[in-house]
């Protein structure tokens, strides 16, 4: 592994432009690719992200920009994924330069459509790329609050620790503080459920719920998601970890939240499609839901609260009947 290794950051949105921010507090240069020719002149030109934590400023001569992802990949030695679950097969069929002898990170909460994988298992299974060589970036942490300098913590999650120390090192600062974990599968199913958690405590609010059902909602949460992590991949972990209840309790209650504030718009009448269309961000928990429930299906684990979401958000199912049901299940 090189001492000094290449860093680029594949994505324009919020989590991106946080993750550039702190690489670029520790390296000299960072790769950026974003698909929006505009987003990346204005950052040229202005030296901020227009569309996401536009109060983040970036030195443009530490930013290797561009909008051809093979140009960035190529130049890189760890990439760090950072685009909506849904858009990442699309991304890398772009593809035409190698990802032999990359490290490869993923900030991406959810699974990829397209394999059901979530995304480390994505890239094993069809770019081959060693186990060794795939890690997990995930909170509990806001993009927004690193944007803002708040106190943040993240959990760098890999088969090779030393490869996550290595990425903890230049991510962190005096705002960022990093763990180190060797669950990588759980930390990203982890990372994609809690996003459905989320959804459903939004919806919860919607419909005029208080802060009471919420902790049940949310107590119910972690041991549901105890339950389904446990029959993907069974290990010893301590679900109370920051990296499992803590980023289940920063996406659920925090106004931060777009899966939260995506189930809010559910719970208050909003049809599915009218509240991604108000919404300016992806809210990663949607397409989750429906992932994370067909794979139940062969899994079998207890999982009502998922179930209630799928059938809200898929089959259309009254919000206010469902969770009234869902009530009776919870203790």
């Amino acid at each position: 592994m090189k001492e000094h290794p290449k860093f680029a950051v594949i994505g324009g949105g919020s989590w991106a432009t946080a993750i550039v921010k702190m690489l670029c507090e520790n390296l000299d240069t960072v790769g950026w690719y974003m698909r929006s020719v505009y987003a990346l002149e204005h950052i040229k030109k202005e030296g901020y992200n227009p569309n996401y934590l536009s109060s983040v400023t970036f030195n443009t001569t530490k930013l290797k920009l561009s909008n051809d992802i093979n140009t960035t990949i190529a130049a890189a030695d760890i990439i760090i994924f950072a685009i909506p679950s849904a858009f990442l097969k699309g991304e890398l069929d772009k593809l035409s330069v190698s990802l032999e002898g990359k490290i490869i990170f993923s900030a991406i909460k959810g699974i990829v459509p397209e394999s059901s994988l979530i995304v480390g298992e994505h890239f094993h299974t069809y770019f081959n790329i060693p186990i060794e060589n795939i890690g997990v970036l995930t909170g509990p942490c806001h993009a927004e609050e690193v944007a803002l300098e708040r106190l943040s913590y993240l959990t760098l999650a890999c088969a090779d620790k030393q490869k996550a120390k290595l990425i903890a090192k230049y991510i962190s600062s005096n705002n960022i503080k990093t763990t180190i974990s060797d669950d990588v599968i759980g930390t990203e199913y982890a990372a994609m459920l809690k996003n459905i958690f989320a959804i459903a405590a939004g919806i919860a609010h919607g419909l005029g719920y208080g802060d009471n059902f919420q902790s049940v909602l949310m107590s119910n949460a972690i041991r549901e998601m105890k339950k389904f992590i446990r029959k993907v991949y069974k290990m010893k972990r301590n679900i109370n970890d920051s990296a499992y209840l803590g980023d289940l309790l920063v996406t659920g209650y925090s106004t931060f939240s777009r899966n939260r504030m995506f189930g809010n718009m559910i719970g208050k009448g909003y049809t599915v499609k009218s509240a991604q269309m108000e919404m300016s961000m992806v809210a990663e928990g949607y397409y989750a839901t429906k992932s994370a429930w067909l794979l139940n299906q062969k899994n079998k684990a207890k999982t009502p609260i998922i179930d209630a979401v799928y059938e809200i958000l898929y089959e259309n199912k009254d919000p206010k009947s469902v969770f009234k049901k869902l009530t009776e299940k919870l203790n």
